[in-house]
C-alpha cells in the first residue's frame, strides 16, 4: 500500500530522490537467468540404474482397486463448485480510490488464470443441465494453461533494456524501483509454467467429475486433439493425466498431435494457411493497444521515469513492465511489478488487451471468422457423422478424413488450441452478445462493454458444448453452450432465438451452423488485398463487409 502513497505524493517522490543515492545498478541487472533440470549429465546416466526403480505395475502389490461408478455431476449436484484456483499464487492486491482492495488478477485480460463467469446476459442459467434433460454428448475447446511470454515480446525487452543500461554503468533505480538494481528476467518463452500445468490437471479432474459418465457410451478409445507446441502438448496430457488418472492415462486415449506450422492445415491453428493474420491487418490490433498505452499510461511513464535517472524510459518500457506482473506470478509466484500499478492502471492493462483482441483475433478483424469457420465444420461434422470431403478452409483433409484420426461417434470430444482461437471461433459461430457493445473505442473504456477478454480466453479458459435430450431420451433434441462455465445466448444465431437456460433446438443449431459455414468467405478474408484502418473498422461480425 506504501507504494502507490509514494506515487501520489509530490513532496513525498522529491524526499525519496533527495535521500536516496543509490550505487549503481549491478553489471547483471536485466540479465536473463535460466536453470534446465535435470542436469544433462544425469539424464545421460539414468538408464544405468532405472533396473533398481521398476514402476508400479512391476512391483505390484497394489491393493484393493475396486472402481467406482462414474460422476455426473453437472446433471446430478444441486449446484457447481465455482472456480477459483489461484494457488499457489500469492494474489497482489492495490487500493481503490476509496481505500477498497482491488483484485488485480481481475485485471490481467488473457494472463489471467481461468476464473468462473457470472453471467453472459442470462442471469438464472447455469452449468447444470437444465431440469428434465439428459446430457448426451459434450465438445470441449479449451486453451492452454499459464505461459512465459512469448518471445521477443514486452517483458524480454525491457529486461534487455535495463541490462544494456546496466552493463554500461548508467542505469540507476532509485525508490520503489530500487529492485530493478540486482533484478533478473527468469522467464522462458512460450513454455507451460509449473501453474499451468496444474490449471490443466485441474480442468482434466473437473471435466471427469461433471461428465465421466458419458464414458460409458464409448466404443473403443477416446481421440482427443491437441497441437505440436511444447506447452500444447504438455497441456493436453496434463488435462488427460487429470481426467485419467496417472497410471493409466497413457493407455485410456489416443492423443493427436496436430503440426503448428507454417503452411500445415490445423483448425487449432489456423493462421498458419491464412495471409491476413500475419500482416497489416491482423497488426490492427497491436496499433489499437499502443494508441490506447499512450493514453493511460502516460502518468505512470512521468512517475517512473523520477527513479530512474538518465534511463530513456519509453512507453513500451513501462507496458512490458506492467505485463511483468502476471508473467512473473504465474510463473515465479509473486511479482515485486504489481504493486507498481494503480487501480485505473491495471484496468487500463486489461482494456489495452480487450482492444487487442477485438481488432486483431476477435469480432472486429475481418479475417477472424474465416479462421474460426474450419472448427465450426468439423463440430457439424461431429455432431451429423457426416465425413468432410471438401478442403477450402483451414481444414486438414489427412486428418479428418480419416476415421481413425478423426471419429464421427464419439460422446466427448477434447481439443486443446489457444486463446486466439476461441476468440475465432465464438464470432464464427455468431454468438453476437460479445459484440452487442459495437467496435471498441481507443481513448477511454467504454460503459456497459460486453467484450471482456478475462471472461473469454484466460488461461486454461474453455467453450463447452452440450448436446442434450429435452426430455430425457437417446436421441439428441437441444445444444447449448458454456464459455468458461458461464451459459452463452445463442439468439445470434439463425433460429435459434432467445432462451432462459440458453437452448436451441438441435437440427436448428445444426441449421444455423451450416448457414455460418456459407457466409464465410475464408478464401477473400484471408487472401484477399483489402486495406482496412481503425478510423473506419466498424466491423462486429469477424467478416469482411461485402
Amino acid at each position: 500500500m506504501l507504494l502507490l502513497f509514494a506515487f501520489v505524493s509530490a513532496g513525498l517522490a522529491n524526499q525519496v530522490n533527495s535521500a536516496a543515492v543509490s550505487a549503481k545498478a549491478s553489471s547483471f541487472a536485466g540479465s536473463t537467468s535460466t536453470f534446465q533440470f535435470p542436469p544433462a549429465d544425469v539424464t545421460a546416466t539414468a538408464s544405468l540404474i532405472d533396473s533398481l526403480f521398476p514402476d508400479a505395475s512391476e512391483v505390484g502389490f497394489a491393493g484393493p482397486t475396486p472402481t467406482g461408478d462414474e460422476a455426473e455431476s453437472v446433471a446430478t449436484a444441486p449446484a457447481m463448485a465455482p472456480v477459483k484456483g489461484y494457488f499457489p499464487l500469492v494474489r497482489p492486491e492495490t487500493s481503490d480510490n476509496k481505500g477498497e482492495l482491488f483484485d488485480v488478477v481481475n485485471s490481467w485480460a488473457n494472463l489471467s488464470p481461468m476464473q468462473s463467469v457470472k453471467s453472459f446476459g442470462l442471469d438464472n442459467a447455469t452449468e447444470q443441465i437444465p431440469e428434465g434433460c439428459k446430457i448426451n454428448q459434450v465438445f470441449l475447446l479449451h486453451r492452454h494453461g499459464a505461459r512465459y511470454p512469448t518471445d521477443g515480446s514486452g517483458p524480454a525487452a525491457f529486461a534487455a533494456d535495463v541490462h544494456s543500461a546496466a552493463g554500461n554503468g548508467t542505469f540507476v533505480a532509485t525508490g520503489p524501483l530500487e529492485f530493478l538494481n540486482t533484478w533478473t528476467y527468469k522467464l522462458g518463452a512460450e513454455l507451460l509454467t509449473p501453474f499451468g500445468r496444474e490449471q490443466l490437471f485441474n480442468l482434466g479432474v473437473g471435466f471427469r467429475v461433471k461428465y465421466g459418465d458419458l464414458l460409458k457410451n464409448f466404443t473403443g478409445l477416446p481421440v482427443w486433439r491437441t497441437t505440436s507446441e511444447a506447452r500444447m502438448v504438455d497441456s493436453a496430457l496434463h488435462f488427460a493425466a487429470g481426467f485419467f488418472g496417472v497410471q493409466s492415462y497413457q493407455s485410456s486415449y489416443h492423443q493427436l498431435i496436430e503440426i503448428e506450422e507454417e503452411e500445415f492445415n490445423s483448425t487449432l491453428a489456423p493462421w498458419n494457411v491464412c495471409p491476413n493474420a500475419n500482416n497489416d491487418i491482423w497488426a490492427l490490433g497491436d496499433d489499437a493497444t499502443d494508441a490506447w498505452n499512450n493514453v493511460y499510461l502516460a502518468d505512470a511513464q512521468k512517475r517512473f521515469a523520477q527513479y530512474l535517472p538518465g534511463f530513456n524510459l519509453t512507453i513500451q518500457d513501462v507496458a512490458g513492465m506492467q505485463a511483468l506482473c502476471p508473467y512473473e506470478t504465474v510463473a515465479l509466484g509473486f511479482s515485486a511489478f504489481c504493486d507498481l500499478f494503480t487501480e485505473e492502471e491495471w484496468k487500463g492493462f486489461a482494456y489495452g488487451v480487450d482492444l487487442n483482441f477485438w481488432y486483431g483475433d476477435g469480432p472486429g478483424n475481418p479475417a477472424v471468422s474465416a479462421q474460426g469457420i474450419g472448427w465450426v465444420q468439423e463440430l457439424v461434422s461431429r455432431l451429423t457423422q457426416t465425413r468432410l470431403t471438401t478442403f477450402d478452409t483451414t481444414l486438414n483433409g489427412t486428418i479428418v478424413g480419416n476415421n481413425a484420426t478423426f471419429p464421427l461417434d464419439q460422446p466427448i470430444y477434447v481439443d486443446a488450441s489457444h486463446d486466439t482461437v476461441i476468440s475465432a471461433v465464438l464470432p464464427a459461430m455468431n454468438f453476437s452478445f460479445l459484440a452487442a457493445g459495437g467496435p471498441l473505442p481507443l481513448d477511454h473504456i467504454p460503459e456497459n462493454q460486453t467484450y471482456i477478454v478475462q471472461k473469454i480466453s484466460p488461461f486454461a479458459s474453455r467453450l463447452v458444448g452440450q448436446v442434450l435430450s429435452c426430455p430425457a431420451s437417446d436421441t439428441p433434441t437441444h445444444i447449448r453452450w458454456l464459455l468458461n462455465d458461464g451459459v452463452l445466448p445463442q439468439s445470434g444465431i439463425q433460429g435459434c432465438g432467445y432462451d432462459p437456460n440458453g437452448l436451441c433446438e438441435f437440427d436448428t443449431f445444426v441449421a444455423g451452423m451450416k448457414q455460418r459455414i456459407e457466409e464465410v468467405d475464408f478464401v477473400f478474408d484471408c487472401y484477399a488485398n483489402y486495406s482496412l484502418s481503425l478510423d473506419n473498422d466498424t466491423i462486429t461480425n469477424g467478416q469482411y463487409p461485402q
